[in-house]
Formats: C-alpha cells, sequence, structure tokens
C-alpha cells in the first residue's frame, strides 16, 4: 500500500464500527467509512471530544452534529500548499487526504523531467493534485463539471499563493472536453483522472465507472503529447481493484509509448492501531 508520512496538520487518529477519527488541522472529526469492518476499542480519547460528528441516515444521506461551533472553513497546509476545509452535507471536507501521496510522485515526475510539462487534471474536484502539479513548474488544465468544485479549486489556489500560475480553470463534461480537445490538436504531457463510481450526464444519461472506464481512458490517450510522462488514475469504487486499472492502462498505453506500469491501493496510516487503512486505489503509466 502507498502512503505519505508527510501529513502534519491531519491525522487519522483512530478508526472503528464503520467510523474515523480524524484530526484536521485543530478540528476533530468523525465520519463514517463503509470499508471500517472492526469493532475494536474507542480508546482514543477523542471520539468523547470530537468537535462534529457525521451521522448516517437510514433513508440516505446524513447530517452533522457538532458539539463546537466551527468557522464556516479553516486552512489545512501540505507543505506548501494550502486547502480551504469545511465540512459539506454530504460527509466530506473538500479534501482527500490520502491522494497526498499522489502529489508527491506527480510533483517529482514534473520537477525531474528538464522540460515543460502540460497536464490535464480531469474530474479535479477542489484542485489538490492542480496545486501540486502547479507548483512543481507545470502547466495545468482543471476540468470538473462542477461550478462549486472548480470555484473552491481557485479558492485553494489563492491561499496557496498559486493564483499567477498557469492554470486553466474549466466547468465542463470531462469526456466532452477531451474530445473537444483532440479535435483542436490540444495535446497534453501528463493526464490524471478520478472518475466517479456512478453519476448522471446533463442530459439524464447513466455514468457507470465499470462500464465506461475503459473508452475513457482510451479516449484520452488520443489526447497525450507524443513524448508523454504519466497517465495516473484514480478510483474509490470497491469492485474496481488497483490491478484491474493496472491492466487497462498497460494495454492502452505501452503498446504505443511503452513505458511501464503499477499499481496499488492508497492509504492513510492510524495513530492508535499503527495499520494503515485502505483508502482508494491508483494505477499509474509512466515513461
Amino acid at each position: 500500500m502507498r502512503y505519505t508520512k508527510n501529513w502534519t496538520s491531519y491525522r487519522l487518529l483512530d478508526t472503528s464500527e464503520g467510523e474515523k477519527l480524524e484530526r484536521w488541522g485543530n478540528v476533530t472529526l468523525i465520519r463514517p467509512d463503509p470499508q471500517i469492518l472492526w469493532k475494536t476499542p474507542h480508546d482514543h480519547p477523542a471520539w468523547a471530544a470530537a468537535d462534529g460528528h457525521y451521522h448516517r441516515s437510514s433513508q440516505g444521506g446524513g447530517s452533522w452534529e457538532f458539539k463546537t461551533k466551527l468557522p464556516a472553513s479553516w486552512i489545512l497546509p501540505y507543505g506548501d500548499l494550502r486547502f480551504n476545509i469545511r465540512p459539506t452535507g454530504f460527509k466530506h471536507t473538500g479534501l482527500f487526504p490520502e491522494q497526498a501521496v499522489n502529489w508527491d510522485y506527480m510533483a517529482g515526475k514534473i520537477k525531474n523531467a528538464g522540460r515543460k510539462i502540460s497536464v490535464l487534471n480531469l474530474f479535479a474536484y477542489t484542485g489538490g493534485a492542480t496545486l501540486a502539479c502547479a507548483a512543481a513548474g507545470a502547466e495545468v488544465c482543471h476540468v470538473d463539471a462542477s461550478k462549486g468544485m472548480v470555484q473552491w479549486a481557485r479558492e485553494n489556489a489563492a491561499s496557496s499563493e498559486l493564483s499567477d500560475k498557469p492554470i486553466r480553470w474549466i466547468v465542463d463534461d470531462c469526456e466532452k472536453f477531451v474530445r473537444r480537445e483532440i479535435r483542436r490538436g490540444r495535446k497534453y504531457d501528463a493526464i490524471l483522472m478520478d472518475p466517479p463510481s456512478y453519476g448522471r450526464g446533463p442530459n439524464g444519461e447513466v455514468w457507470k465507472l465499470e462500464d465506461n472506464i475503459y473508452d475513457l481512458i482510451s479516449l484520452c490517450v488520443g489526447a497525450l503529447s507524443d513524448d508523454p510522462l504519466f497517465f495516473l488514475v484514480n478510483s474509490y469504487t470497491t469492485g474496481l481493484s488497483p490491478s484491474v486499472m493496472g491492466y487497462l492502462l498497460d494495454s492502452l498505453l505501452r503498446p504505443k509509448f511503452g513505458g511501464s506500469v503499477s499499481f496499488d491501493e492508497i492509504g492513510l496510516p492510524v495513530v492508535q492501531s499503527g495499520l494503515c487503512l485502505p483508502c482508494g486505489a491508483t494505477a499509474i503509466w509512466e515513461r
């Protein structure tokens, strides 16, 4: 499992009975996680003193219970990057801290490339990967269908003092945008994506990752430059294993570009147990 040891402002304190106890700067939150099947004792003292607790509803969704009046948002640093954190109605906070291991990987590849790198970030959310790549010196095209998420990403860029970097902020359907970029002849040296497990398009069309991921990656291969640096796919879909994603990248990229493919779970170390909580999967093709 891949994970970073570089977080200082975030900690996964403990996990038990379908929930995780996290410290986000000075704020402690309890949030649900369906992968936490164990029923270990709640020995960490922060369980009883958490500032916020997200409770799932049997009818779907859920709501927050706050013991402490929290600010509307607060800054969480990771190295030189700064993220605006705020609890949302869907349990999320605007950041997936396990992704930092991928930020570090991409930043290292870009810094060591010895040339200018253009990056296409699809399903880019609030911009963690966008900021990491831009800070490393890349030109980045950030694409997400949600106007609110793109605005949040721009706020994170401003907080990180990266607003002057060459970042294109695009609110659009990712697949449609890539098709237009290919028609325009625009190419990218690196592509990364974190597509949703399930969703609906603007005309009611159903998106299901298992049914659409092969065609999406195949399409995106057409937007790569002649000398690409990396192609990274991340997934939180439990039925899509790291090895399956690795197989997809190997079959679609290596025949054309050579290189190598790696794949693994990504996770977060748990303070209380010393173990590591799996949080998703990443497959990477690289030159």
